[in-house]
């Protein structure tokens, strides 16, 4: 499975449970927050000053 920007946190987690730990590292401390569950990755690195390119990387390893 390809991880993209546009995915959603609650998409991402549903499939692959195991990539939280992955989001954790990166400063997204807001996994269990109901509304990051329809927050895409995009939006969520906007708000947590993440770089989502350098995320994607990580979590498409």
């Amino acid at each position: 499975m390809e991880i993209k920007k546009d995915m959603t946190i609650g998409e991402l987690l549903e499939k692959d449970p195991d990539k939280a730990q992955i989001l954790l590292e990166a400063g997204m401390h807001c996994l269990g927050c109901p509304a990051s569950q329809a927050e895409t990755l995009e939006e969520a690195c906007e708000v947590h000053g993440i770089d989502v390119e350098e995320l994607l990387k990580n979590l498409n390893k």
